[in-house]
């Protein structure tokens, strides 16, 4: 454990016997399960949450629903010409989400 890792320690641990922990929004809660912040970074996930609480949705984020609708749409399908169509689609949105993905760890990285 880090210098860091133990002040911080510290001072939650200050914070929470003098009761100033004690009217947090979702105090004693469970946490919310998110299975897809273990794909990102932890940086990139609490900008994600804060994002969302703000109403904002990144259009990465926006672009991996789509593409989640797209795959479920196409479990459903058989007909041929249907599949290739939405393939061709879920194929597009992909290109997109990773293009918006790229964009952001660069700009991260400035």
């Amino acid at each position: 454990m880090s210098w860091r890792d133990r002040l911080a320690e510290r001072q939650m641990l200050k914070a929470l016997g003098k009761g100033e922990l004690d009217d947090l929004e979702g105090a004693g809660a469970p946490l919310p399960h998110r299975p897809g912040d273990a794909f990102v970074t932890a940086a990139d996930a609490v900008g994600f949450r804060i994002m969302a609480q703000a109403g904002v949705l990144p259009e990465e984020i926006s672009l991996k629903k789509q593409a989640d609708a797209l795959r479920a749409e196409l479990a459903a399908l058989t007909d041929p010409g249907a599949r290739r169509r939405v393939m061709a689609d879920l194929a597009q949105v992909e290109m997109r989400a990773s293009i918006a993905a790229e964009a952001r760890r660069r700009f991260l990285k400035s």
